[in-house]
């Protein structure tokens, strides 16, 4: 409580009612797959863009170097294509695949790409000679000390140059205080110069580092191979999405620049460059499951593969375009099932086309947390330049985001068109489709005048009351915007009036959830129920920290089958 220890009037504020909970995103993608180039371990990259993808990640991949899994650029741009607004994005790489570096080029910078690929056999980095500060000395103080007309940018350890006009001279920064600077040797003749354009210049050396990729390009000016200082090489190209760069030098004899300890030339050779090798893609045969799988024992923000999306908050529809091995996929459902927070689409191999080959797949799979879409879809290949077929779960992405903008979650992802898509893989009938929708395969046809549209809503699962699509979606946004807006519940204490402000916060979002359609029924009352209270827990709950609270909501089905009754009507009747 506050305290009252002065005479006079206090103003207060309290929280009497509910808090707002606003209600948690249901469109943002995930997607895993093979791609040029981008981080193999660590957080997915968000991408906004297909333009956004091709930079992280590169552009489209060979089908004759990756085949069936190669699909993962193709995804992400019909994602996009087909309404998708944001993304994340995991690259995975075979076993095998290594990064390009300068090993092949003695120097004491150790320089490779940022992550494995045979895209960093492009690099190109440039080294120039650069220095960060000059200044003329007033007078000699004693054993190599100097004074200066400015210290600053001297730093402990750096390799200075002295130019007396004719000849130049090397020495190193032993201590730079109060324009007074200490060298590792005597300066030769007589250094000073007092003129207001000195000819006589003390200046430290450094170098600057240019990378090229393609059409990116990094400068980094005026660094340094002095360890203790702030613009060392290795802190200052931290910075750059291109390469990774270990300082490997150590301490010359005599003293020397850096750009000639790096090169082995002098600064009158203006440049220096390098070009990386050895980077490789990895071969086809070590593109195994595993790699999709992925790899925690780094930790948090270290894993690969899957399960660096434990690391992410906001991905809700994932998607493996065009993989479909069963460890996989069945990884993609568990994580899924495990975090209760996403949705997984899934594809089925493009050569099962007949119903009971498409039923040999489906039934592998036995859960409300995954779809499963068929035939594969046709689309102009910009890398090729033809058609080429690609699995329809990044186009399914995009439509259930545009879906979700549009009409919101509780509206079922089908009978919508499918954007960018020129053909199908193969043609489904009425009746092959009276098989497969039953059993949970969702159908893309094409329908007369009416273009290409999805044609099913069904989860993979075999319980009746998670078979819709959007039903299983509507209680995950339900689940996580209940959980992340009542976290300011944690620690208060638990007794009648926490638990009227809990049931004012949830009764306000559920009421606002049914005027947006997504509850049955016509007024709250009929489309949701909120207890909480004693009827909820026992003293046993409160005296262990449980606070109990019991919602049931009505969620609207579908109308999967529009049924229209018609009979003869007489003119007696």
């Amino acid at each position: 409580m506050a305290e009252y220890l002065s005479p006079g009037v206090y103003v207060e504020e309290f929280d009497s009612g509910g808090q707002p909970l606003e209600g948690a995103s249901t469109s943002t993608g995930g997607f895993i797959g093979l791609a040029q180039r981008g981080a193999i371990a660590g957080l997915p990259e968000l991408v906004t863009g297909i333009n956004d993808f091709n930079r992280i990640f590169g552009s489209y991949l060979s089908e004759n170097a990756f085949g069936e899994f190669r699909f993962l650029a193709y995804g992400v741009e019909q994602f996009f294509m087909n309404g998708g607004s944001r993304c994340y994005v995991m690259r995975v790489a075979p076993s095998d695949a290594k990064a390009a570096d300068n090993a092949a080029v003695a120097s004491p910078l150790g320089i490779t790409a940022k992550n494995p690929g045979s895209w960093g056999n492009q690099i190109r980095v440039v080294i120039l000679p650069s220095s960060k500060a000059k200044t003329q000395i007033y007078e000699s103080v004693g054993a190599n000390k100097y004074r200066v007309k400015n210290s600053a940018g001297f730093n402990t350890g750096d390799v200075i140059i002295f130019d007396d006009g004719a000849t130049q001279e090397y020495s190193q920064v032993v201590s730079s205080l109060d324009n007074v600077i200490e060298l590792s040797s005597e300066l030769s003749g007589d250094p000073t110069d007092n003129n207001l354009l000195p000819v006589k210049v003390l200046k430290t050396s450094e170098f600057t580092v240019q990378i090229f990729y393609g059409s990116e390009a990094e400068e980094f000016e005026r660094c340094s191979l002095n360890v203790s200082a702030a613009n060392h090489v290795s802190k200052i190209l931290a910075k750059s999405n291109i390469v990774l760069v270990e300082d490997n030098s150590s301490a010359a004899a005599t003293p020397t620049t850096p750009f000639q300890l790096l090169t082995g030339e002098t600064a009158d050779a203006g440049k220096f460059q390098i070009t990386l090798s050895g980077g490789s893609d990895g071969s086809f045969d070590n593109i195994t499951p595993d790699i999709y799988i992925g790899d925690e024992s780094g930790g948090p923000g270290k894993r690969t593969g899957i399960k660096a999306f434990i690391d992410n908050d906001e991905a809700s529809i994932m998607a493996i375009p065009g993989v479909t091995d069963p460890n996989v996929q069945l990884s993609l459902v568990a994580h899924c099932e495990n975090l209760k927070s996403r949705f997984a689409i899934l594809d089925i191999p493009r050569d099962k086309k007949k119903v009971a080959d498409v039923m040999t797949h489906r039934n592998i799979f036995d859960t409300n947390y995954a779809a499963l879409y068929n035939p594969w879809l046709q689309v102009f290949d910009p890398l090729d330049k033809r058609n080429i077929f690609v699995p329809p779960s990044g186009s399914m992405v995009g439509v259930y985001s545009r879906s979700d903008q549009s009409r919101g979650v509780h509206k079922a992802p089908a009978n919508e068109v499918v954007r960018g898509v020129t053909g199908l893989d193969c043609q489904y009938n009425t009746g092959e489709q009276d098989i497969l929708n039953p059993k949970g395969v969702n159908l893309i046809r094409t329908f007369t005048g009416q273009g290409i549209r999805v044609w099913g809503a069904r989860t993979a699962s075999s319980n009746g009351l998670w078979k819709y699509i959007n039903v299983r979606r509507l209680f995950i946004f339900l689940e996580q915007s209940i959980k992340s807006g009542t976290n300011w519940v944690v620690f208060e204490p638990n007794d009648e009036q926490l638990w009227a402000r809990v049931a004012r916060t949830i009764d306000a979002f559920l009421t606002r959830v049914w005027r947006d359609g997504a509850l049955m029924g016509n007024s709250p009352q009929e489309a949701f129920y909120i207890n909480i209270g004693r009827s909820t827990m026992t003293q046993d709950d409160i005296d262990n920290g449980r606070l109990i609270c019991v919602i049931g909501v009505a969620p609207v089905k579908p109308a999967e089958f529009v049924i229209f009754r018609i009979t003869q009507k007489t003119s007696e009747e």
